[in-house]
């Protein structure tokens, strides 16, 4: 039988991918269902051209366009901001890809895990907001959550490996993003067509200011903790602007394991589909021969601020995670704007979590009203010009 697949957020740089490769893979793999917030064009055109049994817009304001674009195709549509939940409570799915950027996407999330649906996860939020809460319900009803984020398949793969209580270390790579060596002083007027310059990555506008300010690691590292259930304290990052090694893992004897493979999506969400097992698929192979230098450095924890930030609340946990990733949304979002500076960025999500009182013990309700109160700090401190 084939594997049904749906995909929330199929019009992302992660969706278009996923929609390649499951293509690619033949017809043991089926896409049952596909979702958008608003890009209803280019989800028509998906629609048109793998013929989804069900189809979402999660701004209900969009939908009539959407049917209008559909012309008449045979599909079940749904809207509004619960779709992606039916979707991922629908029992003909076997397989939940979730790449929707922000913490939009979480309910569904729970709503797949509490289905016991394999969860193929590429955006970080589910984890980082409510690590414990999800892979305590992933675990209680026998769901499991296979990373797509690049980083963390590879840390998967290679942690394979050892046993867990074998593992010392995990070491996160990062590319350094577009500001690699800067100081201080480099980034304090940066613009955002600078800050959107990635080296490496084509990704979307939010990812690429989140790689940035290093913020994609500092909210990896979270999400790392919960994934691989280690200490925060085991957890490292180091730079590494070839994006070739995709992350290591360290055991207690001193050997080291890691993932390597070109800089290309399409790997890690094929791996999170075919799982346990390796076929041949459309990414492009490695050539150790034309790679010439791969190098290492550590990240200068002072001029990124957000990964400093970053490895202590993943310490803490809890309430902290949401403000710290809903402060950074909000914060994005400004900047993206034109309303404040790059800098300013950081400087609003550090003073979220200052001025929050954190907890560790905490329900999905209270997580999202974490999440929303850093996001209503932020434009109070932007009004009151106070940060």
């Amino acid at each position: 039988m084939a594997k049904n697949i749906a995909i929330l957020g199929s019009t992302g740089s992660i969706g278009e991918n996923a929609l390649k490769v499951i293509d690619a893979l033949g017809p043991e793999y089926n896409i049952l269902a596909i979702t958008a917030n608003s890009s209803v064009k280019l989800l028509a055109a998906q629609a048109k051209q793998y013929h989804p049994r069900y189809i979402a817009v999660t701004d209900a304001d969009y939908y009539k366009e959407l049917v209008d674009e559909l012309d008449g195709l045979k599909v079940e549509i749904l809207t509004g901001a619960d779709s992606m939940v039916q979707i991922a409570q629908l029992s003909e799915v076997d397989t939940l890809i979730t790449a929707v950027v922000g913490a939009a996407g979480l309910p569904a999330v729970l709503a797949g895990a509490k289905c016991g649906k394999r969860l193929a996860i590429a955006n970080k939020e589910p984890l980082v907001i409510a690590g414990k809460l999800l892979t305590e319900t992933v675990s209680a009803n026998n769901a499991e959550i296979l990373p797509v984020d690049s980083e963390h398949s590879a840390i998967f793969q290679a942690i394979q490996s050892g046993r867990a209580d074998e593992v010392s270390r995990i070491i996160l790579t990062a590319s350094g993003g577009p500001f690699r060596g800067a100081t201080k002083a480099d980034i304090e007027n940066v613009t955002l067509k600078q800050a959107l310059d990635h080296p490496t990555w084509n990704m979307g506008p939010k990812i690429t200011i989140d790689s940035a300010t290093m913020m994609n690691k500092a909210l990896e590292i979270i999400e790392a903790r919960w994934l691989f259930d280690i200490e925060a304290s085991k957890i490292e990052v180091l730079v590494h602007p070839q994006s070739i090694v995709h992350s290591l893992v360290e055991f207690v004897d001193g050997s080291m394991v890691a993932q390597l493979g070109m800089p290309d999506m399409k790997l890690p969400i094929q791996y999170a589909l075919t799982y346990p097992n390796r076929v041949a698929g459309i990414s492009e192979h490695l050539k150790l021969e034309q790679l010439g230098t791969l190098t290492f450095e550590k990240p200068n924890l002072e001029v990124f601020r957000a990964l400093a930030l970053g490895i202590e609340v993943a310490k803490t946990a809890g309430s902290a995670a949401a403000v710290f990733n809903g402060a950074n949304e909000a914060a994005v979002e400004q900047f993206l704007a034109g309303n404040i500076k790059f800098v300013t960025i950081v400087e609003l999500i550090e003073h979220c979590l200052n001025k929050h009182n954190a907890q560790t013990d905490v329900s999905l309700e209270q997580l999202i009203e974490a999440d929303q109160w850093a996001r209503r700090e932020v434009i109070q401190c932007l009004n009151q010009e106070v940060y």
